[in-house]
């Protein structure tokens, strides 16, 4: 079975919302919001669509089967596409 990668916590931290808040918001226990973000539990695709709904952004921008790009990373390619114009 493939990885299935994430960033609820990196919308989580842009958001300022808590592990509970989410868990509430989405009908899970705290504790489950933890395992998403360690990769240690696989969301049903229905939790998976009510966590993207509650940040208001398309499924594939929390989960995907190949790992994100790090925001160091992004932002060292912005910054290089910058320096290119």
């Amino acid at each position: 079975m493939k990885n299935l990668y994430n960033r609820i916590a990196v919308f989580r931290a842009e958001r300022g919302v808590s592990r509970r808040e989410l868990a509430e918001a989405v009908g899970v226990n705290n504790q489950t919001i933890g395992y998403l973000e360690r990769g240690d539990y696989k969301p049903s695709l229905e939790l998976a669509m009510k966590i993207a709904a509650y940040f208001s952004v398309p499924i594939e921008l929390l989960f995907s089967f190949r790992p994100f790009e790090s925001v160091a990373d992004t932002l060292r390619r912005a910054a290089a596409a910058g320096d290119q114009r």
